[in-house]
């Protein structure tokens, strides 16, 4: 079975959000923990952080393609336009885009209608293109998902928020699994320790995930960490799904470790 963690921040500088404890994350670092912990293959998002991230993930795709592959970002400023789509795409190892949606302006444009340009543009092209979302916004972006069929969608996290624990990281679980129901809609069951409340194997979390995976099935359905902020091993984390999950066996298994995600972002 090949593991391919669904997202992981990797960047050289020294800056980070509080929550990205490990820091900075280096090439070299995430390949040691890779082998470590088993996994094959990872999903690049670079550091919003650091603007040299996807410079750096440039780098890491062509040195190691085999284990690195990468879903950019750009500002999306009021300067933003669609050509920056194809200036970000021809670069070695992207094979999609990643944006936070969540901060309040950009939010406010996502309700508004303002970020269509960008809907349209990865529509146009069958792009994936992942998000961080918080649950006030789930509604517009089942609005985005009806509207582009074209474009595939990974959203980030379960739309948790990183303070979040349960039972208030499930609040929004509703409307999360009503958002199935498009079928360019895949999730994200990334970082899924930091909502626990229990050492491992997190089983306060297991419910949850039972409730995603019936949701959306193994096909759209992706695990991973988001390494750099979680307080466990990243061989807790693959064997909590691999080994905890009774539910979770066979092809099943072998989707939502890695072989999903690799369809869904096309990495070949």
């Amino acid at each position: 079975m090949k593991i391919i963690d669904a997202q992981v921040h990797l960047w050289a500088g020294a800056s980070a959000p509080p929550h990205h404890w490990r820091a900075p994350y280096t090439v070299e670092t995430a390949l040691r923990d890779m082998d470590e912990a088993g996994v094959d293959r990872v999903v690049n998002c670079p550091a919003v952080w650091d603007a040299d991230a996807n410079d750096y993930a440039v780098l890491a795709a062509k040195a190691h393609p085999e284990r690195f592959a990468t879903l950019g970002w750009f500002s999306l400023d009021e300067a933003a336009d669609e050509a920056l789509f194809d200036e970000c795409l021809d670069k070695p190892g992207m094979l999609g885009l990643r944006f936070i949606l969540a901060e309040p302006a950009v939010a406010e444009r996502l309700a508004s209608g303002g970020l269509d340009w960008l809907w349209e543009a990865a529509d146009r092209r069958g792009i994936p293109v992942g998000i961080m979302v918080l649950p006030p916004q789930l509604p517009a972006v089942s609005d985005i998902a009806a509207r582009y069929p074209n474009m595939r969608l990974l959203i980030d996290h379960l739309a948790v928020a990183p303070w979040e624990k349960l039972p208030d990281a499930a609040a929004h679980l509703d409307a999360l699994l009503a958002l199935a129901r498009h079928p360019n809609i895949g999730m994200k069951a990334t970082a899924v320790p930091s909502m626990a409340t229990d050492a491992y194997p997190f089983e306060s979390t297991h419910g949850m995930l039972r409730q995603v995976f019936d949701a959306y099935g193994a096909e759209r359905m992706f695990w991973g960490t988001d390494i750099t902020r979680l307080h466990c091993s990243w061989r807790e984390a693959v064997t909590m799904f691999t080994e905890e999950l009774p539910w979770l066996r066979g092809r099943d298994l072998e989707l939502v470790m890695g072989r999903a995600v690799a369809d869904w972002i096309g990495w070949r």
